[in-house]
């Protein structure tokens, strides 16, 4: 039976050295953001802050799944090189999660009601310069179709708006479709907010799959190990036994409330709006209580990397089934770029195979990606700087650059067109395909003209043999 906790993560993360410890007096309001954004800009490591001003009792972490390599430590994949190819045959196999009692469940050692469940008291993160508040970015909602019973999960950010109020935004996706039968119902639909959990959880809430999937079977899954669940107080819903709070509530059927801006994973801030409410019932915690920051706005952060894993995963199984099945080695969604650019790295069989791959790759189950660049074998597609001197010295402009205009765009694309008559949600734009493979020439003498000139015996040369 493996761990399912983010503590245990955290944990390993540090023994690993892959994590700083902060011990002086750090404000969620004022600095953590900042000083855990450059801790992993920097230095490309996890954030742990010990004392907390103004939340005593409280532990808070932040950018601890922000590259493979903290993934890896997670999901026990040895090999980056097999990270996404093992995550893309995990999440094809469910396992359904199993209930423990209260007795059995971490998260159930602290019970808030009534007045005690106060938000005020959580260490939630003022995330960017331009947010009106601190929010709560890191929970997942836990919501049951009304007719089926049955389960979904997905993250959705909370403005703090009191002790027993938060915003909470739905976007066009499956919670939608389940809050909407709430509204039919003129109900309030309960939900269960896990704040702090695994991050195969997270993962599983990020990943994009058909209606009717549960996602607690995804991560599952990933762990090789059925998700312990455990009943909520309030509400008819179960939730991951080992998870560090869990806040119960109910979004209103009506009613809206100013909400935003926030700085999101695109890197920019979404525009000002509304968003639905949801009202606080309880609140259950761990004794020792470690909040889970996931940092959001400018890249690199958690946020960028949960929903750029996702996108890769999910294009690497798309385009298995590509022209029988393409010489696809590696996927790369760019964190870095907003989650908007793609980079392919595969070995084209022939001539316009890599324009196959590329409209594939922007025709996949995420709008987040408009721009695709295939690059050949000889590139590394994590390294934008060949990335760009394959785009600078393969690329034939008028041959190898595709515009597809009038195509639907993810929704924080700020700089694509608004839908007429719909909310910013929708919006409208133009993807990009760039061919930077070499060309198919058969000739050695003019294929060496597209080759790295690498320096004399590189792959012969060890240099730490020569190092003091």
């Amino acid at each position: 039976m493996r761990d399912q906790s983010l503590r245990n993560h955290v944990a390993n993360l540090e023994q690993q050295g892959e994590l700083i410890r902060i011990t002086k007096e750090a404000d969620p309001h004022q600095n953590v953001s900042a000083i855990g954004w450059k801790a992993y800009d920097r230095l490309g490591k996890s954030t742990l802050f010990t004392y907390l001003k103004g939340f005593a009792g409280w532990e808070l972490v932040n950018q601890v799944i922000s590259d493979r390599r903290k993934w890896s430590f997670a999901l026990g994949i040895d090999d980056e090189e097999d990270f996404i190819p093992t995550l893309v045959d995990r999440v094809k196999r469910q396992l359904k999660p199993v209930d423990v009692s209260a007795a059995d469940a971490p998260v159930k050692e602290v019970i808030l009601k009534g007045k005690d469940a106060d938000l005020t008291k959580v260490p939630a993160l003022w995330h960017a310069e331009n947010d009106p508040a601190p929010y709560i970015a890191s929970g997942m909602a836990i919501i049951k179709d009304p007719e089926t019973g049955i389960r979904n999960m997905s993250i959705h950010r909370q403005q703090i708006m009191g002790p027993d109020q938060t915003g909470f935004l739905i976007c066009p996706r499956h919670a939608l479709r389940v809050y909407q039968k709430y509204q039919e119902r003129n109900e309030p639909m309960p939900v269960a907010m896990v704040v702090g959990a695994h991050p195969a959880i997270y993962y599983a809430s990020g990943f994009t799959s058909s209606y009717g999937l549960d996602e607690l079977e995804i991560a599952g899954s990933l762990l090789d190990d059925p998700i312990r669940l455990v009943k909520c107080e309030t509400i008819d819903i179960e939730v991951p036994a080992e998870a560090e709070m869990v806040i119960e509530g109910e979004v209103l059927p009506e009613g809206m409330v100013e909400e935003g801006p926030f700085g999101e994973a695109s890197g920019t801030y979404a525009m000002e709006g509304s968003t639905e409410i949801f009202k606080v019932k309880a609140i259950t915690h761990r004794k020792d209580p470690l909040f889970y920051a996931m940092q959001c706005g400018a890249p690199m952060t958690d946020t960028q990397s949960i929903t750029g894993t996702c996108i890769e995963t999910v294009i690497t199984d798309h385009l298995r089934n590509v022209e029988g099945g393409l010489d696809l080695l590696d996927v790369r969604c760019l964190g870095i770029a907003g989650l908007m650019a793609i980079v392919l790295k595969l070995r084209p069989r022939v001539e316009g195979q890599a324009k196959t791959a590329l409209m594939a790759a922007l025709s996949s189950p995420y709008l987040h990606p408009k721009l695709a660049i295939a690059v050949d074998d000889d590139i590394d597609a994590s390294d934008m700087r060949q990335v760009f001197w394959s785009l600078t010295t393969r690329v034939h402009g008028s041959r190898d650059v595709v515009k597809v205009p009038n195509t639907r765009i993810w929704s924080l694309d700020n700089v694509s067109d608004i839908v007429p008559g719909m909310s910013a949600m929708y919006r409208i734009g133009t993807k990009l395909m760039i061919d930077a493979t070499k060309p198919a020439i058969t000739q050695t003498a003019e294929r060496a003209r597209f080759t790295p000139a690498m320096p004399h015996n590189f792959n012969g040369v060890n240099l730490e043999d020569y190092l003091p």
